[in-house]
Order: C-alpha cells, then sequence, then structure tokens
C-alpha cells in the first residue's frame, strides 16, 4: 500500500471510529477476508472470524440503538469512551510499520480525527433529538450509516480526494464547535440573569 493510500486509510478509520464504530471494524475486516483491502499487519486480526463475529453483532446492536431517538443519545455518550481510543488505535496501527515517530503522530491526528468527528455526530444528534419528530433521527442515522462505507471505499479509491475531504470536515466540524460554544455560553448567561 502506498503512503498516501495508507494515509487516507488511517485518517478514514480514525474518522468513521468517531461515527460508527463497529461498521469500520467489520467492513474493514470483511474487505480484508475477502481480499478486496490488504490490512496492514498490525490491523489483520480484524479479518478473524471470531472478531468479524463480534464486531458483526455489535454493529447490529449499535444500528439498533442508533434508531431511537433517546437511545442514541446514551448510546454516543457511553461509546463515546470506547469510539475516540479506538481511532488512536486504528490509526496508529495502520501506519504500524513505520517509524514510531510517524506512528505518534498517526495517533495523536487519529485521535483528534476520531473526538472531531465524535463531537459533531454526538452533538448534531442531540440537537436532532429535540425535534418532536423521528424522521429527522432516522434521516441522520441513515447517513451515517452510509457515510462509512463511503469513506472507507473513497480513502482506499481516491484517497487524495478523501484527505481533501477529511481536511474540509476538520476545519467545518472546529468552525462549527467554536459557534456551539459561544452559543452555549450566551444560553447559560441567559438562564443565570432569569
Amino acid at each position: 500500500m502506498d503512503p498516501v493510500t495508507q494515509l487516507a486509510l488511517a485518517g478514514s478509520l480514525a474518522w468513521a471510529s468517531g461515527i460508527r464504530l463497529y461498521a469500520v471494524l467489520f467492513l474493514a475486516g470483511v474487505l480484508g477476508r475477502s481480499g478486496q483491502l490488504v490490512l496492514p499487519l498490525h490491523l489483520e486480526v480484524l479479518q478473524h472470524p471470531l472478531v468479524l463475529g463480534v464486531t458483526g453483532f455489535m454493529l447490529l446492536v449499535e444500528f439498533m440503538a442508533d434508531k431511537l431517538p433517546v437511545l442514541d443519545s446514551a448510546w454516543d455518550a457511553i461509546q463515546g469512551f470506547i469510539r475516540i481510543p479506538a481511532g488512536i488505535v486504528l490509526a496508529a496501527a495502520t501506519l504500524g510499520e513505520m517509524d514510531p515517530v510517524w506512528v505518534a503522530i498517526a495517533a495523536i491526528l487519529g485521535g483528534t480525527i476520531a473526538s472531531t468527528a465524535f463531537a459533531a455526530k454526538a452533538g448534531g444528534r442531540a440537537l436532532i433529538n429535540a425535534s418532536p419528530e423521528p424522521a429527522s433521527n432516522w434521516i441522520a442515522s441513515f447517513a451515517e450509516d452510509l457515510a462509512v462505507p463511503a469513506a472507507l471505499w473513497l480513502a482506499i479509491s481516491q484517497p487524495l480526494v478523501f484527505l481533501g475531504l477529511l481536511l474540509g470536515f476538520l476545519v467545518l466540524a472546529f468552525w462549527l464547535l467554536a459557534k456551539l460554544r459561544r452559543g452555549l455560553r450566551l444560553l447559560f448567561r441567559r438562564q443565570r440573569s432569569a
């Protein structure tokens, strides 16, 4: 695997772990097992039948939990403690055979990417859950379900395009998170003065 594709794969695994961890683990394992993706040495374990069974089961649990408006936010709260470290591990493992300096950089960036994706997903879904109708929640959930395999496919087939989109996502997410932070501060000030 060339370095650009390897970097794109690390970025896609980290990003997707912040959105749908078990989907990306299962999908990478299936693609590796079927020979459609040569997994880096440290990620070959994802194609083991037992790992595929566990990630497939957790994929179904997450799929169902994510479709219920209140349960999805509770699931996200718990999964934040799993998804972000997983993004760190996946990004580092993708570059595991490189110089340890690059592996450390991949881990740092993988954590940043996973936590940003997770914050955007969880924050967006919390806002959507405030809506009284369930359709917007389901639309967002199915969009996330489709975004993970699309990102993995794009990272493998068009790594430079994926890296450009990932950079755009990060810039947009940091901008939106800063706006959200200011909005929350304003809301808390209003509540204190009322």
